[in-house]
């Protein structure tokens, strides 16, 4: 618990730093000063012993020397005049006084002894003889070489000095600790008070209140670190409405959609659905007997696919008599694969609807010859005279042999579709010399344009001579699309064909100023037996059945390209082909 908290640690760390700093200072200051006590009581020592060498090569009576030396000297030292093999010892002045020295005690030893045989000074700590007292022993020698001058001191004073000189240094030392604590204590109190602020900030922030914010007090860096952390609160709460709105509008269009969306991680486990994928789960439920509380076997089967191949997985399946298609595709965490997601799309009225056509054409095309037959008979009787008037038999003759020619069209036209919806196009790809083609197909069209006086106009801006498409199917699209703008542009008009090139396309554009198409019918102009003129009264278009377009598609889509068709009502319509040079059309 003493290092769980920063006022702890940080208080503990600068009273150790501290401690340490002012045990090696005062463990310094108590060698130094016990060496400059002892160093200044043997220079004082030294002091006395030179002035009595003085006096008693000045002064030649020994009496006012000795009494003179007596009262130079510190009361706690005495003086020893070893000359001429006679030794004189001053009196004591202390309480407890340093007992005598003898002559043959100092000349015996071998430091001592050198002021009188070498005339050196001598200095040395030792114990007197038949005591335990421990002194400071100094000696000079005299000039005249007769002899030298000691003075001895206990170290017991200068030891009472240098002990009074460690209590202020350890006093010292004391007060500096105690004033270092509290200094310490008031300094991580100041620095962790805000951080313990901080910290209920972020815990307020971890809860969601991203309005919580910190007082910045000061301009350092604990201010700034307030600051920074001000400022990602609020940048956090804009990113968390940010990612909130992304969320709820990503799961508004989820929801929205018709298809529906499942989302399965790693572990088996649904993590998104919509309602039409929880209406398929849940007629899986049903139909299988599985619990609702179960997750789907067929989802736990697309998962491990989706995981062992690393790639899109796609599965039919058939409930309660509707039928379901899966499109699943893998999600990936970085390089793994963190789970699936899957497209489910109920394809049970699309199918019947294809079906539905499938059949119409069938019956249409069955129903159909039965009508030519009674047409073409009823020509040949009103021809073998049935009719009373030669102009009657003509008029009936001709309108049954139109209607005949119109419905052997249709049943053309649709074998030629059903023809291509089953793969066989009977397309074959030339290099087709563009600018002659495109001419051939304009002039068509010329004479029917100028009698409604509308302008055909091309415009052709490749930059290739030849193309490859085929040019019997290309010629029926174009075809197609002219005589539609003609036929619903009105007169004094404009129809333009526009042709390009892009990249590795070719692009051609059909282009009118006609009435355009309703908004509503554009999806489904491609479709067969579509008419966006339900009406069919229009006196100047001509009678059609609906397949061109789709026909046209079909070519289109035969050479891998595209169709699309843009158009505004009263403003026209363009139809834009893109057809690529790298067809594998044969």
């Amino acid at each position: 618990m003493l290092w769980g908290s920063v006022v702890n640690k940080l208080w503990l760390t600068i009273l150790v730093l501290v401690s340490v700093v002012l045990g090696l200072l005062t463990f310094l200051l108590l060698e130094f000063f016990g060496n400059f006590h002892i160093e200044e009581a043997e220079e004082s020592l030294m002091q006395t012993a030179t002035k009595v060498s003085i006096l008693l090569e000045e002064i030649d009576d020994r009496s006012t020397v000795y009494d003179t030396a007596e009262r130079v000297q510190d009361p706690n030292s005495r003086i020893a005049i070893l000359q001429n093999d006679a030794l004189w010892i001053s009196n004591p002045d202390e309480a407890e006084p340093l007992p005598d020295v003898e002559q043959q005690w100092l000349l015996n030893d071998d430091t001592l002894n050198k002021a009188v045989t070498e005339g050196e000074d001598v200095s040395k700590q030792l114990i007197l003889p038949n005591t335990d007292r421990s002194v400071i022993v100094v000696g000079t020698p005299l000039q005249d070489g007769s002899g030298a001058v000691y003075v001895y001191q206990s170290l017991s004073v200068v030891k009472e000095t240098g002990n009074q000189t460690t209590q202020i240094i350890l006093l010292g030392a004391g007060i500096a600790f105690v004033l270092t604590t509290v200094f310490a204590f008031f300094l991580s109190s100041r620095i962790t008070k805000p951080l313990i602020k901080m910290q209920d900030a972020a815990l307020n922030v971890a809860r969601g209140e991203f309005g919580t914010t910190v007082p910045v007090v000061t301009h350092d860096e604990i201010g700034m670190l307030a600051t920074a952390l001000n400022k990602m609160g609020k940048q956090l709460e804009f990113n968390i409405n940010a990612l909130s709105q992304e969320k709820e509008h990503l799961a508004r269009v989820v929801n929205a959609m018709v298809d529906g969306v499942v989302m399965i991680n790693r572990q088996g486990e649904l993590t998104v659905t919509n309602p039409p994928a929880e209406e398929f789960i849940h007629d899986w439920q049903f139909e299988n007997g599985e619990t609702f509380h179960e997750v789907p076997g067929v989802w736990l089967e697309i998962m491990e696919s989706v995981v062992s191949t690393a790639s899109e997985v796609t599965r039919e399946v058939t409930i309660q008599g509707r039928e379901w298609v899966i499109i699943a595709t893998p999600l990936y965490d970085d390089a793994a694969i963190r789970g699936a997601v899957a497209v489910v799309r109920d394809m049970t009225q699309e199918r019947r609807l294809n079906k539905l056509r499938e059949d119409f054409i069938t019956n249409i095309t069955h129903e159909l010859r039965t009508p030519i037959s009674l047409l073409q008979g009823y020509s040949e009787a009103i021809i073998d005279d049935i009719a009373d008037t030669v102009e009657a038999k003509n008029e009936l003759a001709q309108i049954i042999h139109d209607e005949s020619l119109r419905i052997g069209r249709l049943v053309n036209q649709s074998l030629d579709l059903a023809r291509m919806e089953a793969g066989d196009t009977n397309l074959v790809v030339e290099e087709v010399e563009i600018n002659p083609f495109l001419e051939r197909i304009v002039r068509k069209f010329q004479g029917l344009a100028d009698e409604r006086e509308i302008k055909l106009g091309l415009v052709n801006a490749v930059d290739k001579r030849t193309y490859r498409f085929a040019p019997d199917g290309i010629e029926q699209v174009l075809t197609n699309l002219i005589d539609n703008a003609i036929t619903h542009t009105e007169n004094a008009g404009a129809v333009q064909v526009l042709v390009s090139d892009d990249k590795d396309q070719l692009v051609m554009i059909v282009k009118d100023s006609g009435s355009g198409i309703p908004e509503e019918d554009l999806p489904f102009v491609f479709e067969r037996f579509y008419k966006a003129d339900k009406s069919r009264t229009r006196k100047t278009a001509r009678t059609g059945n609906g397949l061109g377009l789709a026909i046209a598609k079909n070519i289109i889509q035969a050479h891998g390209g595209t169709i699309k068709v843009t158009s505004k009502l009263h403003e026209g319509t363009t139809f834009t082909i893109r057809l690529p040079q790298d067809t594998n059309l044969t």
